[in-house]
């Protein structure tokens, strides 16, 4: 039996926090698809750590888990996260296991990532830079080297075959900001540490701990908006962010899916370059930033904020077929006198509530539903029906729109900081 967590919209959803409050319930915990562009954050016990590959599940004593073959994997950035953690999980190597179908991002790759946003202009994606995309190509490109590859006698002859086609590709580009020899260095000493984990046929450990009766959480990372398919393209991501995307990115069939979690604000925000319908490029916007402290985890760069889009939430919800919604930092929305939820689109005068094929070029004009603040301080000791009344319409009204419960809800950072709705 396989849950599924994933974000909503555009990425940076909390799901770090939530796959980590959920581990409990589960043996294995495994990530599906995405890279180090990731930054899972969890907090406990006044302790912060920011997880870019390793699963969320990682710091719960009883739970395996699994780096999945959807999952690409930058070596010196996985010991350099397993060094961060040590402390707080010095027994990791037992709980940790990696797919040996999981491609490698090659120091190449990040190059080229660079190379290619240079090269764009004020035209660029916004890549984290991580060489993620690059290594997605060369996947599809069928042309990538994978973890098992480290194992094999000629596995450094491959590798400098796909650095010597990188290097053409960089040239063209006209790009030469970067010290080759040097990241190779560290990319091979991490290559040797990579060889102390447990790596695994990762379909068949799956697929084992199905048949044993075991409890398994796939966990994605990005958002749904950013989805390769049917996200804001070409302002996505390279993978499949969706809930499909377990099936593929963990080698299971989709009758062993059994229940979605969709995660998502109770405002928005994006990184990067590509279309935000519901964006608040204002003071208003700039005090969402800061309140709720949108600085990516991973890069640190500034996120773009604005108010909940419901149009979008909702096509997510439909794609990703969401049974239980999670809404996360209600919290910064305390103590506003109004807020306001995108439901429509004006879409040069049709009204509509669907998101258009392109929402790159079709010229949208949100329209707005209008909704009371409430107190800066909300108890949850005592439940969700003793909360503030305008709090409650916010919710209410979100899952009137949307069809599905939230059945949790994050009003802080902590562990301690989240309502379980019965």
């Amino acid at each position: 039996m396989i849950d599924v967590i994933l974000g909503l919209q555009w990425g940076d959803e909390g799901k770090g926090k939530i796959a980590d409050y959920l581990t409990p319930k589960y043996d294995l915990v495994a990530r599906f698809q995405g890279g180090p562009n990731a930054g899972h954050s969890l907090e406990f016990e006044g302790k912060k750590f920011v997880l870019n590959t390793i699963p969320s599940g990682i710091f719960r004593e009883n739970t395996q888990n699994l780096i999945g073959n959807g999952v690409v994997i930058d070596p010196v950035r996985l010991r350099d996260e397993i060094s961060r953690i040590k402390s707080e999980c010095p027994d990791y190597a037992k709980r940790l296991f990696v797919s040996k179908k999981a491609h490698l991002i090659l120091p190449t790759h990040r190059i080229l990532d660079a190379a290619s946003e240079s090269s764009k202009g004020k035209d660029k994606i916004g890549s984290t830079l991580r060489g993620i995309g690059p290594t997605y190509r060369d996947k599809i490109g069928r042309s990538g080297l994978r973890v098992g590859d480290i194992l094999e006698e000629d596995f450094k002859t491959r590798y400098q075959n796909i650095v010597d086609a990188h290097l053409k590709q960089i040239e063209f580009l006209g790009y030469t900001d970067f010290e080759l020899l040097a990241e190779e260095n560290l990319f091979f000493e991490a290559i040797e540490f990579m060889k102390t984990l447990t790596l695994v046929n990762s379909e068949y450990m799956v697929h084992d701990a199905i048949t044993a009766g075991k409890k398994i959480l796939a966990e994605g990372a990005q958002g749904s908006m950013l989805d390769v398919e049917f996200g804001t393209y070409p302002f996505v991501t390279s993978s499949n962010t969706l809930s499909g995307g377990v099936c593929t990115g963990l080698g299971v069939a989709p009758k062993h899916i059994r229940k979605v979690y969709g995660i998502f604000k109770a405002y928005c925000t994006r990184v990067g370059s590509g279309p935000f319908p519901t964006e608040l490029d204002n003071d208003l916007g700039e005090f969402l930033r800061k309140k709720g402290n949108e600085y990516g985890a991973t890069t640190g760069r500034e996120r773009r904020t604005g108010w909940l889009d419901l149009v979008a939430l909702k096509y997510t919800c439909m794609l990703n077929g969401v049974d239980d919604l999670i809404m996360m930092k209600g919290d910064v929305l305390n103590g506003m006198e109004s807020l306001k939820v995108g439901t429509a689109y004006n879409l040069k005068g049709e009204i509509s509530q669907q998101v258009p094929a392109n929402l790159c070029s079709t010229p949208v004009d949100p329209i707005y539903d209008t909704f009371g603040g409430w107190g800066e301080n909300l108890d949850l000791n005592s439940g969700y029906d003793a909360m503030d009344d305008n709090f409650k319409n916010y919710v209410q009204f979100i899952e009137n729109y949307i069809g599905s419960k939230i059945s949790v809800i994050s009003m802080g950072p902590g562990r301690e900081e989240t309502l379980v709705r019965g």
